[in-house]
C-alpha cells in the first residue's frame, strides 16, 4: 500500500478530530504491548496483534516509494506470520542479542467508514549484542497500519508496513520490526 492510499482513507463520517485523538491513544497503547512482546523475546505471541487474514511487510524505502511490493519478511496472514515466528524462535541461530523497540510520533491518517484506522509512526530497533555490548541503531523507518477494532475495544492489525530508511539492513533481520 502506497502514502496515497493511506492518506486518501479520510472523510468518513467515523473520521473527527475527537475520534482520531482516541484512536491514536488506542494505537499508542497497541504498541507499548506490541513492542514489550518482541522486546521480551515472546516471538510467537507476536502474530496474535494481527487479524487472521493480517499482512506484514519489512521492506526497503526506494521499494516502498516505487510501489513495488517485495520486502525481506513478507506474511500474508496470521497462519505464515506463526509459521515464521516458530521457524526463527525453534531453529535459527543467531548469537545472543537484545532488541529494544521504540514507536513514536503516530500520527492518524483516517478512519474509514467500516471502522478501520489508518495510522503512520515512526519506529527505532536498536540492537545489543553480547559480544558488543555499547549498543548500535539495527533499523530506524515508517510504520503504515492498518488497525481493526475490536468488539471488546482493542485493535488488531489488519496491515503493518515497515518501511526502513536504513541504508544497511543487517544480515541479521530475521525479527520483526
Amino acid at each position: 500500500m502506497t502514502m496515497d492510499a493511506q492518506e486518501n482513507s479520510v472523510g468518513s463520517p467515523l473520521d473527527t478530530r475527537e475520534a482520531r485523538r482516541e484512536a491514536r491513544l488506542a494505537i499508542e497503547e497497541f504498541n507499548a504491548e506490541y513492542c514489550a512482546v518482541l522486546d521480551d523475546g515472546a516471538l510467537e505471541d507476536w502474530p496474535d496483534f494481527f487479524t487472521e487474514d493480517g499482512f506484514y511487510n519489512i521492506t526497503a524505502r526506494e521499494n516502498f516509494d516505487r510501489g513495488m511490493p517485495v520486502g525481506l519478511v513478507y506474511c500474508e496472514s496470521r497462519a505464515m506470520m506463526r509459521d515464521r515466528a516458530l521457524a526463527v524462535s525453534k531453529t535459527s541461530m543467531f548469537g545472543p542479542r537484545f532488541l529494544r523497540h521504540f514507536i513514536t510520533n503516530t500520527r492518524v491518517t483516517g478512519i474509514e467508514a467500516d471502522g478501520t484506522i489508518c495510522a503512520q509512526s515512526n519506529y527505532i530497533l536498536l540492537e545489543v549484542l553480547m559480544d558488543v555490548p555499547d549498543g548500535r541503531l539495527h533499523q530506524a523507518g515508517r510504520l503504515f497500519d492498518r488497525f481493526e477494532p475490536q468488539s471488546d475495544g482493542g485493535l488488531l492489525l489488519k496491515s503493518r508496513i515497515a518501511v526502513y530508511d536504513t541504508l544497511l539492513v543487517a544480515n541479521a533481520l530475521v525479527l520483526p520490526v
